[in-house]
């Protein structure tokens, strides 16, 4: 049967008040299945909150837009969580095994955590863990109250360890007037090890093209085009 290469726009998942989130899912794409991969599309409003969740595979999650987020991870068997601040540019690897996860239903988002779980992974008090735990009815993605705490990054982290920064890199290649390439690998980012995946930022202008690529073994690789129209060519499939 004959694979099917061509683009692909994230299907809707869920849309709020507080964002939406939008899936290139490996149900909906017969190629991506085969592969064994998938995407998202993670669209934040001011205030808006992506509640906890449990992450079932490795991911790279990459800052499109905006300069205030915030992130929050716990790892398996760690003893504390690590708040980030993140701008466009940040890139983030999620292992498999985050130990957040996402309840749906009625109950609420944060309803099934403990008040003290709730407290110290968003560093608020009891009180305030409780009100935003009994507060939270949506599925996805939620809106916080004007006067609702928001959790703060903490100051001992060592972002560079597990957030690097790739659009201000040094690219690995750089041509005057045609573009760049920056490659994200484990030897530039040793915690990339931990999710088995590597990523790379190509910048091309008007009229310009890249060199043929070509996979030595049996990786796959996924594009995303976030800015502006072209051609690619895929052949050997």
């Amino acid at each position: 049967m004959e694979s099917n290469l061509s683009p692909k726009f994230a299907q809707k998942v869920f849309e709020g008040e507080g964002g939406s989130y939008y899936s290139w899912s490996s149900t909906e794409f017969e190629l991506l299945k085969e592969a064994k991969v998938g995407g998202g599309r993670l669209v934040l409003q001011p205030r808006g909150f992506g509640p906890p969740h449990y992450a079932d595979c490795n991911k790279i999650g990459y800052v499109l837009q905006g300069t205030c987020g915030i992130v929050g991870m716990v790892f398996p068997k760690a003893s504390e969580e690590v708040v980030l601040k993140l701008k466009k540019g940040d890139t983030i690897p999620v292992p498999s095994g985050f130990t957040y996860f996402l309840l749906t239903g009625t109950q609420g988002i944060l309803g099934g955590f403990s008040t003290i779980f709730n407290s110290r992974a968003y560093n608020i008090n009891n009180e305030e863990a409780k009100k935003l735990a009994k507060s939270q009815t949506s599925v996805l993605i939620i809106k916080l109250d004007e006067g609702q705490k928001m959790p703060q990054p903490c100051e001992n982290n060592s972002t560079d360890k597990i957030m690097y920064d790739v659009d201000a890199a040094l690219p690995d290649i750089d041509v005057k007037n045609a573009g760049s390439l920056t490659a994200l690998t484990e030897m530039k980012f040793p915690f990339l090890g931990q999710v088995g995946l590597s990523a790379t930022r190509l910048k091309l202008h008007a009229n310009a093209m890249s060199s043929p690529m070509y996979a030595a073994d049996s990786s796959v690789q996924a594009i995303y085009v976030t800015k502006g129209s072209g051609r690619i060519q895929v052949v050997g499939i």
